[in-house]
């Protein structure tokens, strides 16, 4: 970790122009070298070959899920190294690699006694989800998220007209997960090492609901009694119809009959934690 790319979405959750170029500071602190740097996306991202022509040894990013998923997936046959900086809302690939939140923390940590590991990811027709997979008609919240995060209100309720309407719909049905109810609302999938996390949501009236948010908020949500959790290491989709799919929180769409399976990266992710 000498030669360093940086990566930036300041339209990420908790990442700001600020932000970013304290950061860049901390590089020249620590005695690395800032050979270019990437606002994304009002440009484009490296790409391998661009970032070995510069000597690039570490592409760092700070941006949400979405922007790292973007990066990583041009960047999953570099031979490089990526370190993962908390610029999003949530931050669960910094929490899971270094836990920690703190920027200034996980720099001195990857100078000191970083080392690459790989991550599982779950496995889908050309994509792979590094934090998590949403099926389900739930995923069709996506458009109204995207409009409150924009400041749009223009289009906002209907948005949130259809995404209320569909998640009452039909559920969703998945060959494949013993023991998964059929029709749920919405269906997290999270890769863990040699198999995937499937929790299954069924919440259908405001108590229900209500109870639900709560157990989101103040603790484990898959504990809730509308949550049904299971484990598999390949499932599929059903339905004859192309159906809407959150990556890593971006829409995509799933043809009928996609499978999804446990995969895993090449060894590229700093991790600053402990081993073991």
């Amino acid at each position: 970790m000498r030669k360093l790319w940086f990566i930036t979405n300041i339209k990420s959750g908790t990442a700001t122009p600020a932000k970013a170029d304290a950061i860049a500071a901390l590089f020249a602190e620590h005695g690395l070298t800032l050979v270019g740097r990437t606002a994304f996306p009002n440009d484009a991202l490296p790409t391998p070959e661009s970032l070995d022509a510069a000597g690039v040894d570490t592409a760092v990013l700070f941006a949400g899920d979405g922007t790292i998923n973007a990066a990583v997936a041009g960047l999953a046959e570099w031979s490089g190294a990526v370190l993962i900086l908390p610029g999003g809302t949530m931050n669960m690939l910094a929490k899971l690699l270094h836990g920690s939140t703190d920027p200034a923390a996980i720099v001195a940590a990857a100078v000191a006694r970083g080392r690459t590991i790989a991550l599982p990811v779950v496995d889908l027709p050309e994509h792979r989800a590094l934090v998590g997979l949403i099926l389900g008609p739930a995923a069709n919240w996506v458009r109204a998220r995207e409009l409150v995060r924009a400041g749009r209100v223009r289009g906002l309720f209907r948005a949130l007209r259809h995404a209320w309407r569909r998640t009452f719909g039909r559920g969703i049905r998945l060959d494949g997960v013993p023991g998964l109810k059929h029709g749920a609302q919405a269906v997290f999938v999270r890769a863990e090492p040699g198999r995937l996390d499937v929790a299954a949501i069924d919440a259908r009236d405001f108590r229900a609901l209500t109870r639900l948010g709560w157990e989101w908020v103040t603790g484990d949500w898959v504990a809730a009694s509308e949550v049904t959790q299971c484990h598999a290491d390949t499932f599929r989709t059903r339905g004859d119809k192309p159906a809407l799919a959150l990556v890593d929180g971006e829409p995509v769409m799933l043809e009928p009959g996609s499978t999804i399976r446990i995969g895993t990266t090449r060894e590229m992710f700093i991790s600053t934690k402990q081993e073991g």
